[in-house]
């Protein structure tokens, strides 16, 4: 087997570009509106409360946080906040979506090393149009074969993806910095995976317990050091 039949999937939000912290910029302004009704604490809670219930419906990404968002205000004011304040939370979510695309260290030098040894993919969740522009604007799009925007990433997901393209479970290897989402389905499923710890995760994506390190996960601090782990795993692939 060659270096070619093996497959590295790739998250996009906070593994390849920022996301995660413009979502807590627009928290803290969120807070902020609100300090006049209820206390922080109380408005983190009631706002984290009113995306899970809404995820069904809207998904992930930054129409569907701005919606729950602006449910929670008019529930947490009693339907006292104003058009105004309305608007407010309206732009903020414009904004997130407007969003300049930024890469996170060492991406594209990384990418570009190993597209020409390895099939890479995109494995995202989010809002469709939200993510095919953030991946236009990114300037790697071309160092992937496949992109796939998803609704969830569970191990249903992954094995249909699978199926689709081709890939065997022992010959993929997932990098992301979300061990719920990106790994652990992945390991579960008989591939390999590496964790890209990113300074911030949302609430619904953290778990108790991480993964014991050994032949199939691995995780490292920045992805410049992507490559030399990838040559570890594809030595116990190729061999």
């Amino acid at each position: 087997m060659s270096l070619c039949d093996l497959t590295i999937g790739f998250d996009a939000d906070d593994t390849l570009w920022h996301s995660e912290v413009y979502f807590e910029r627009v928290h803290e302004r969120y807070r902020e509106l609100l300090v006049h009704y209820h206390d922080a604490a109380t408005v983190n809670r009631t706002l984290f409360a009113t995306e899970m219930r809404n995820l069904p419906l809207y998904g992930y990404g930054a129409k569907g946080f701005t919606l729950s968002a602006i449910e929670t205000a008019v529930e947490l004011t009693q339907g006292k906040i104003s058009a105004e304040e309305i608007r407010q939370l309206i732009v903020r979510g414009q904004e997130m979506l407007a969003q300049p695309v930024e890469l996170l260290d060492g991406v594209a030098e990384t990418l570009a090393e190993l597209a020409g040894a390895y099939r890479l993919l995109v494995i995202t969740k989010g809002d469709l149009h939200h993510q095919e522009r953030k991946l236009a604007r990114s300037g790697i799009a071309a160092y992937f074969r496949h992109v796939e925007i998803v609704s969830e990433k569970d191990e249903g997901t992954y094995a249909a993806i699978w199926r689709r393209r081709g890939i065997e479970a022992r010959r993929f290897l997932i990098v992301g910095n979300s061990l719920k989402s990106d790994i652990v389905p992945v390991l579960a499923l008989g591939g390999a995976g590496v964790h890209v710890p990113y300074h911030l995760t949302w609430a619904a994506e953290q778990v108790k317990k991480t993964p014991e390190a050994g032949a199939d996960f691995f995780q490292i601090e920045i992805l410049r050091e992507l490559p030399a782990v990838v040559r570890t795993w594809a030595a116990g692939r190729t061999s």
